[in-house]
Formats: C-alpha cells, sequence, structure tokens
C-alpha cells in the first residue's frame, strides 16, 4: 500500500505532499451545481465581478476536498478505515480559477484504538496553499488508521 500505517506517523511529522492540482473554472461550475449551490460567487461572473473578490470564487467545500484529496496518495492510500471527523476547517484566502494547490500535513496527535487492537486514531493538520505560498484552507481531522498487519 502507498499510504502508512499507524506505526508509521508520529507527533509532529511533517509531509509535503507532491502532487498539486490546477482548479479549472469546469471543477468549480460542475461541483456547485452537482451539489445544489446555487451560490452567485460560484456561478454568476457578473455578480462576482461587483464584490470583494472581483471575479468568482472556488466553492470551499470543492477546495476542501481537494486539500484532503492530494493527501491520499502518500498518506492514507489502503491504510485507513475511516475519516472519523473534520474540525477547524478555514478558508483564509479565496482560491480562483486558475489556481493550483498544494499540501502539507502535519501530525498532531496519535493514539491506539481502544476497542481495536489493528487500528489508531490520528489527528492530522492538512494546509492548502495556492502557487504563490498563500494559504488557501486549513483543515484538521480526526482519522483511524490501519496498524501495519501482523505475518
Amino acid at each position: 500500500m502507498a499510504g502508512k500505517y499507524f506505526e508509521e506517523l508520529e507527533v509532529g511529522q511533517k509531509l509535503r505532499h507532491s502532487l498539486g492540482r490546477t482548479i479549472t473554472e469546469m471543477d468549480n461550475v460542475l461541483f456547485s451545481t452537482l451539489t445544489m449551490n446555487p451560490q452567485p460567487l460560484h456561478l454568476n461572473e457578473d455578480f462576482a465581478a461587483k464584490t470583494q473578490f472581483g471575479q468568482r470564487i472556488v466553492n470551499g467545500i470543492f477546495t476542501m476536498g481537494v486539500v484532503v484529496g492530494l493527501t491520499v496518495g502518500e498518506l492514507t492510500d489502503g491504510t485507513i478505515v475511516a475519516n472519523l471527523g473534520y474540525e477547524r476547517v478555514s478558508h483564509p484566502k479565496p482560491v480562483f480559477h486558475g489556481d493550483t494547490i498544494y499540501v502539507e500535513t502535519e501530525v498532531l496527535e496519535k493514539r491506539e484504538s481502544r476497542s481495536k487492537p489493528d487500528r489508531g486514531i490520528v489527528r492530522l493538520k492538512h494546509v492548502g496553499l495556492n502557487q504563490h505560498g498563500d494559504v488557501v484552507c486549513e483543515i484538521e481531522r480526526s482519522v483511524l488508521f490501519l496498524k501495519r498487519p501482523q505475518n
């Protein structure tokens, strides 16, 4: 598996994920319409041009999904049971069409599962940055990781 097992993660450990993702207008419009979100900041260029942003901004829930998704290959691919919760989600700066998102992860806490000896709970902080290094999304989440299988 490409993901990390519970034992491979240490509190304070930081990972800079190698993948980046450029966000397109189609991504934003499709996600917003598929999720029934008619917010004109995402879909109406005329409306958005008259706001403080001067243009449409990318749906924050989509941004959050991309930030988490960019971590999968190097962190959780095949090694987690479930996401247990998302906490402290913030969007300090907007994402615009054409921005490229990169992610850094820090391990905040970890503990063994009290009910399942083959698992452990890890609290992670993901920081999404645009191509200029501006923080556009921060997420803390708790994840149920598998322990390395015993042979």
